[in-house]
């Protein structure tokens, strides 16, 4: 049986603007001049850069910003033009002071253009003597050689895709002395199809030595002893001494594991980091500053402001006229409500980092880890009295510039555990630890897990020997066996 009642309920609801305002506060400085362009191309009612005269005020706006619904069924008899053109009050956004410098803006560096990885190999092979159809092969497989310097697939999938995308059809053994060509090009190691192969390819290439040839012997037959670290085996093994056994470990270990990456991250275009807060050490106490890129300067188009003077001095109003005139007072919303905007973002990205700076200011004046206390989230934001996803927005994707170097905020926060004496200290105060302990052990004789938990106990840090084991793994530290040296 179907009925009616009444509910009441009360309900948060996230305006239009309040979602695009937590937007703009997540996006990092570079995204943010991005979304920034775009709205400057977008809206013509708003304009980037001073006035060029501040004497007339006539193009004034109240300071109120309208709610408005983009649904919202509006009639130009119903806009007053006044207050758009009122004298009363000077808006916030032209009384705004802008302290920041253009000179500390970072100019626009050009990028030098550059022979990809792919042309590069192609170029070595005009140096080889090859059939119409080895050519055709030996230029298959450079394409398929990734950013590392290997080929990561099947010669029997590479001799499909040759017939079905080629039209080439060929043997896995014609492929394959293909590929002891493509195996000679430089960087050395390129085109392997494995580690193993890739640290072969190199050796035998090397100048013929004592160290080299057992070197080249250890990785052909005995490529899994060694990756173990089973360094007795390889002695008994290959009846070596151990300072032999050392030499050529060194000679692999001078070897690149990844001969692409010499090329190819010399030619790709690099992401530059622009940190959106620096913070400086003056006179013992901290300051920080905001970057001036964050910081536009932003105004109301002057010509919008008299179409609407025109349009209230207008004896006879056209619809066309009405028309535009409603068009003018959305584009003029829109530009007042991203201006405002724009400051918000700046007042909350200030205050947060102003927090969390005040928060480690022993780190921070200091530089050691050791020195950074148990933060969360909601340490923060209780503090400013924000919700915690503001501050994660905050934290998540921008940079500081500190006198230790620039650093992701968000590297700030850890959880806290309790020392022997019951006082809060920071995971990635243990972890320095650990990391400290572990770069001093004897590599003869690493230390294990266990082992680490008694040190750190020691320290009077009681964790236990899993919570160490995920400490490690978080630092990508190996675990003893594999941090072995002889």
């Amino acid at each position: 049986m179907l009925k009616q009642y009444l509910q009441f309920k009360l309900s948060q609801k996230l305006s239009p603007q309040q979602i695009q305002l937590m937007k703009l506060i997540q996006l990092p400085t570079q995204a943010f001049e991005q979304r920034l362009k775009q709205e400057l191309e977008e809206n013509p009612a708003l304009e980037g850069g001073k006035e060029e005269s501040k004497d007339d005020l006539d193009s004034d706006f109240d300071n109120t910003t309208d709610d408005f619904d983009d649904n919202e069924s509006i009639n130009a008899e119903d806009i007053n033009v006044d207050e758009y053109l009122s004298d009363d009050e000077i808006p916030d956004y032209r009384t705004q002071v802008n302290n920041y410098s253009s000179d500390d803006e970072e100019k626009t560096m050009p990028y030098a253009a550059g022979t990809s990885f792919t042309q590069y190999l192609k170029n070595q092979l005009n140096t080889y003597r090859l059939s119409d159809e080895e050519r055709d092969i030996a230029e298959f497989l450079v394409g398929s050689v990734d950013e590392s310097g290997y080929i990561r697939r099947e010669l029997s999938d590479i001799m499909d895709d040759l017939a079905f995308t080629q039209n080439v059809y060929t043997t896995e053994d014609n492929i394959e002395k293909v590929l002891r060509i493509v195996h000679q090009l430089d960087p050395a190691g390129v085109g392997a199809r494995n580690l193993q192969e890739c640290l072969s390819i190199q050796l035998h290439r090397k100048e013929k030595t004592a160290d080299t040839e057992l070197a080249t012997d250890i990785i052909d037959n005995a490529f899994d002893q060694f990756t173990k670290k089973h360094y007795k085996k390889l002695l008994q093994k290959f009846d070596i001494t151990e300072i032999q056994l050392k030499d050529a470990i060194s000679e692999i270990e001078h070897l690149n594991p990844k001969p692409g990456g010499s090329y190819a991250g010399n030619n790709r275009i690099v992401e530059h980091v622009v940190p959106d807060f620096a913070i400086k050490i003056i006179e013992g106490e901290l300051e920080l500053t905001l970057n001036g890129r964050n910081a536009p300067e932003l105004h109301v188009s002057r010509e919008y402001n008299n179409m609407l003077k025109g349009y209230k001095d207008s004896k006879d109003k056209s619809k066309s006229q009405k028309d535009a005139v409603l068009f003018i007072k959305q584009k003029l919303d829109a530009a007042k409500w991203f201006i405002e905007a724009i400051k918000q973002r700046q007042q909350t990205l200030f205050v947060t980092m102003s927090a969390i700076m005040h928060y480690q200011k022993e780190y921070f004046l200091s530089g050691d880890e050791r020195n950074l206390k148990p933060m969360i989230l909601k340490d923060i934001a209780d503090e400013i009295n924000m919700d915690v996803s503001t501050v994660s927005r905050v934290a998540n994707s921008k940079y500081v510039d500190t006198p230790y170097g620039t650093k992701l905020i968000k590297e700030f926060f850890s959880e806290s555990m309790k020392n022997d004496q019951g006082e809060d200290v920071s995971t990635r105060e243990i972890k320095k630890i650990l990391e400290t302990v572990i770069e001093e052990e004897n590599k003869k004789k690493p230390l294990t897990d266990e082992n680490l938990a008694s040190i750190l106990k020691e320290k009077g840090y009681p964790i236990a020997r899993r919570t160490v084991a995920k400490y490690r793994e978080q630092l990508d530290i190996p675990v003893a066996r594999l941090r072995k040296k002889i």
